[in-house]
């Protein structure tokens, strides 16, 4: 199967200056500004105010669109969460589980780890923002429901049934083979697994999947 089912691409970002943005699309230039930032100086070195400078607006403009540096960042993890989500309804629409078919279930699981794990090396700096709680407003809507989808998605291929759409007990399967997957993207990240991460991917990540009790 292509490779190209599990890779998100995005468009590159640059560290030129921009200049001349406006109205309709400064919220979209102050994001990516946001993610040029993450991924030369990490969660913990983003400033909304280096963010303003690279997006060529003064300080305060970001304000206007996000309330403060949790805002951006928190719009930053939603994109993320919603590009998972895309990531994983591609991976399970080339991979139908009919109910009781046990070999499509572990087809499903194991395109879905590829996906997940090729998301989180084509947006690093998206992947970071997503988990780091204590930087994001957990309580906005829209992100909420991105990171719940997501886990939905992941909760149906484990059950091999439609998972519910409410807050409550999670499957110990799905916590176990998420922990796997994301414990996996986050030493590729890391380069724990050297200079070809996704090479490493394609190579273990089957391996490390078939072993699991799911």
């Amino acid at each position: 199967m292509s490779d190209n089912l599990y890779t998100v691409k995005t468009p590159a970002v640059t560290s030129q200056k921009r200049e001349g943005y406006h109205h309709g699309d400064l919220r979209a230039a102050l994001v990516r500004a946001a993610e040029e930032v993450i991924a030369e100086r990490g969660v913990d070195g983003f400033s909304l105010r280096e963010a303003a400078r690279r997006a060529g607006v003064s300080a305060a403009a970001p304000q206007h669109h996000f309330g403060d540096a949790r805002g951006l960042l928190t719009a930053v993890a939603r994109l993320g969460f919603e590009g998972l989500c895309e990531a994983l309804v591609a991976a399970n629409a080339a991979h139908p589980m009919p109910a009781g078919d046990e070999a499509a279930r572990r087809a499903r699981l194991d395109a879905q780890a590829r996906a997940y794990v090729a998301f989180a090396i084509a947006e690093p700096a998206r992947f970071d923002v997503m988990w780091r709680k204590a930087r994001i407003d957990t309580s906005d809507e829209a992100y909420h429901a991105a990171a719940r989808r997501a886990f939905v998605l992941l909760d149906e291929a484990i059950r091999g049934e439609a998972a519910e759409q409410c807050e409550g007990p999670r499957d110990p399967r799905t916590i176990a083979a998420w922990a796997a997957v994301h414990g996996f993207a986050r030493l590729a990240l890391d380069g724990a697994f050297g200079p070809d991460p996704q090479g490493a991917a394609d190579a273990m990540l089957g391996a490390v999947i078939g072993r699991l009790d799911l």
